[in-house]
Formats: C-alpha cells, structure tokens, sequence
C-alpha cells in the first residue's frame, strides 16, 4: 500500500472535530447549548483562544449557531457531509501578527520620513471614512500595516505582513469579525492607530513598539471577548481531554 502524505492539523481542527463526533453521536442533540468556553477549555487541556476558533469553524460549517448572549447551539438541521474548515486560525494569526509589527513600528520610529507619516495619519483618514460609511474599515485598515512594513525596506517583510493582514477574509476570520467588530470596536483601533502614529511621528522606538503591541493586545482581545451568557450554561457534559502538542 503506498504511503500517504502526512500533515498537521491545527489545533481548533481537532478540537472542532472531536466536538463533530460528540454532535453526531447525539452526545449534544440538536437545539442543545453546549458548555461554556472556559469549561470546554478545561475539559480538553487547551486555551480558550483555540476553543473560541473552532466553535467559530463548526458555525460556518454549519452545525452550531452563535447566539451573543445565550451561548452556542447545535442546529436542528445538520448537512450531510459539511466542509471542514481548513483556514488560517485568526487568533493565532493575530499573536503572530503582534510579534512581527511591534518590531516594525520600532523601525518606523528610527527610519519613517515626514512624507511616510503623512501616509500613515491618510491611511487613518481612509479608515475613519470607511466606518462612517457602516462598512468594515479595512482598507484603510491594512493601507496603515503595509505601509509601516514598507518602511523596513525589505520584501520579504512586507509580503509576510501583507499575507498575515488578508487571513482576515478567511471564513474563520470573517466569521469572527461578524460577531465582534461594531462601529464602536473600528473607533477604539482608530485612536490604538493614532497612538501608533504619535510614536512613531516622536521617534520613540520603543514607545512605537508598544503602541503597536497594544493594538494588536486589543484586537486580539476583542475578539475574545465573553458570549454574554455562556457563564450559565448549565449542566456540562464531559469531553475527554486532548492536550496540545
């Protein structure tokens, strides 16, 4: 028998799988609410973060509905041989975002010209129109991250940071973004991006790195935040523990 490829899979894919079975077992029959995050994320050995990605994989996978304010449900209707998501985990990217672009804000700081600046206070102007308009501000958005890549001088840096920026149309990603990112949350990563610009317009290297790190912090956050209403989810079913490799 030849062999077969192997290759990893990543860590809310097994999660999101193990709770496929247990869906499909009837071990959480359609209409139930299945345990909170932090009790899942216990149970399984792993971080909430990566709980959070793959309950957002089976939504659009369609087997559970997001409910802001009750918590997750198994839907009456499951599809017969649903697509598995396979895509960039959004909150790892955004940890992998932050380490890479609080060290390019620093370089900003040390190498930015005046002209360069001004490209960065436009690129807020663009997303501030953006979020006026109703829409998602990430023209605007990823118009500000390019460009301080751009100041390192380097491709390789620039395209990592261009690739890193578009998993945000991944389906995960989207997915996530539709039930987190409001007006409100667009104006808060406004002011995050201007304080960016402030550090890096001061020349402070450090002060920039950590502008940068904060935004990032935040975003990542947001994005985290609680289901209001999954604290009282009830009855919790044991899942047995897989730990993260």
């Amino acid at each position: 028998m030849p062999l077969q490829t192997i290759s990893p899979r990543r860590l809310y894919r097994q999660i999101a799988d193990q709770l496929r079975t247990l869906i499909e077992r009837g071990e959480f029959p359609a209409g139930s609410r299945l345990p909170p995050e932090r009790d899942l994320a216990v149970q399984l050995g792993v971080s909430r973060p990566s709980v959070r990605e793959a309950l957002i994989a089976l939504e659009v996978e369609g087997l559970v509905e997001v409910r802001m304010g009750s918590g997750i449900y198994v839907l009456d209707s499951q599809p017969a041989a649903a697509r598995r998501v396979t895509a960039e985990a959004p909150l790892e990217t955004i940890r992998a975002r932050q380490l890479i672009e609080s060290e390019l804000a620093a370089n900003a700081a040390r190498t930015m010209k005046k002209s360069q600046i001004t490209g960065l206070r436009e690129a807020i102007a663009v997303m501030e129109g953006e979020a006026a308009a109703g829409t998602s501000a990430t023209r605007g958005d990823r118009l500000f991250h390019t460009r301080i890549a751009e100041a390192s001088d380097n491709s390789v840096l620039v395209r990592i940071v261009t690739e890193l920026y578009d998993e945000r149309h991944n389906p995960l990603y989207e997915q996530l973004g539709s039930h987190f990112e409001t007006e409100r949350s667009w104006a808060t990563a406004v002011a995050e991006h201007r304080a960016v610009v402030d550090a890096i317009a001061g020349r402070s290297p450090q002060a920039a790195r950590e502008a940068m790190s904060h935004h990032l912090a935040s975003s990542h956050n947001r994005f985290t935040a609680n289901w209001s209403g999954d604290a009282d989810a009830g009855v919790v079913k044991r899942v047995s523990p897989r730990k993260s490799a």
